[in-house]
């Protein structure tokens, strides 16, 4: 399959996925079956416009509010400056699940007014909103399936792989999912040299097109900036906010798929739903970083109707119980998940590499 005939499937899939049947009623409040939730939560898809303009209002608020503090800070103290930057991430964090809920058309009813506030936000995370929106349209409609590993997702080599490779393929992965290389280089890579191509999608002009004006767009501003400011405000400012809120969602991405129990399948047998909600983490967070995160960590919920605006997705948890103690994974626990490496077709778990070398030798 062709990488355009597997983004034409990927939209379909996703878009079938998350239309429910209007004249079928749910026959349970938990049903078993995972393809049956997405007919229960369509009740929670449609947005609130003033629910909807209230937090997209209030982030850009604190957002815009704390870059200003922190330019007069540097008068002031570097330090302080510096602080308020790293700060300042938690809110660039939640103005990008707020972009990432506009790419998925749940932030806003109309789908024009989602994409525009998307790009505009794009600006601020680096990321080219429609090349972004493709990509992680990929990602929904392919998740946990082994036969289309490679985009959007974290790269995960079979037991059976990993042991077939050469020294140097090997060697090569483990560097990639080392936590230093993930974690550290990983984000800045990513969001400042990976997002200003659209990879992945080269032959389309739409998809250069975004990814070249929301160059564009963050030239002017930096080049604003260093006009006004010097180079202070890009250093103590820009750079700190923008990598910590890289490294947070990096991280996040990573924890939603990357535990022990979450579901691999061959393709013959993986299944969209049943992927969604078994190969994606309930990932418990203190309120504060619930809340800076905009729910991002309900994630099983998100995979299985990812209509549903950020702010409806406790509704859920609270509404029925069972998603409520599905797949919850604590900060303790997601810390000792890195380790996890490898997918063992056998047993159907992530392995780490010692846990793989003690039972295959």
């Amino acid at each position: 399959m062709t990488r355009d005939q597997t983004l034409r499937e990927a939209s379909t899939q996703i878009t079938s996925a998350n239309t429910p049947n209007p004249d079928t009623t749910p026959a349970a409040t938990n049903p078993r079956d995972a393809r049956d939730w997405v007919k229960v939560l369509a009740r929670y898809r449609d947005p609130d416009i003033g629910r909807s303009t209230f937090e997209l209002g209030l982030t850009a608020g604190l957002f815009l509010g704390l870059w200003a503090l922190a330019w007069w800070a540097l008068s002031v103290s570097y330090l302080l400056a510096f602080a308020l930057s790293c700060l300042n991430a938690g809110f660039l964090l939640r103005l990008f699940t707020i972009q990432h809920d506009c790419g998925h058309g749940s932030f806003f009813h109309n789908r024009s007014v989602s994409d525009w506030v998307g790009r505009v936000i794009g600006v601020l995370t680096l990321t080219p909103y429609d090349v972004w929106r493709r990509t992680h349209s990929v990602h929904h409609s392919t998740s946990g399936n082994l036969g289309r590993r490679g985009m959007g997702d974290v790269h995960t080599m079979t037991v059976e792989e990993y042991r077939r490779a050469s020294p140097l393929a090997r060697l090569r992965y483990r560097i990639y999912r080392h936590p230093l290389i993930l974690f550290g280089l990983g984000p800045a890579w990513l969001f400042l040299v990976q997002n200003r191509l659209p990879l992945g999608l080269m032959r389309q002009s739409r998809y250069w097109l975004s990814a070249m004006l929301t160059n564009l767009a963050i030239l002017a501003g930096l080049g604003l900036i260093w006009y006004f400011g010097g180079v202070m405000p890009l250093l103590l400012i820009f750079l700190p906010s923008t990598l910590i809120a890289a490294t947070a969602g990096l991280w996040l991405f990573y924890v939603q798929h990357q535990f022990e129990s979450t579901e691999w399948q061959d393709d013959a047998h993986w299944q969209l739903h049943d992927s969604a909600l078994h190969g994606s983490s309930h990932y418990v967070l203190p309120p504060v970083l619930q809340w800076l995160s905009a729910n991002i960590g309900i994630h099983h919920v998100h995979h299985l109707y990812s209509r549903i605006p950020f702010y409806r997705l406790p509704d859920v948890l609270r509404d029925h119980p069972v998603l409520a103690a599905s797949n919850r994974m604590t900060i303790r626990e997601s810390l000792g998940n890195v380790r996890l490496k490898l997918w063992d077709e056998k047993d159907h778990r992530l392995l780490s590499f010692k846990q793989m070398r003690a039972l295959y030798g």
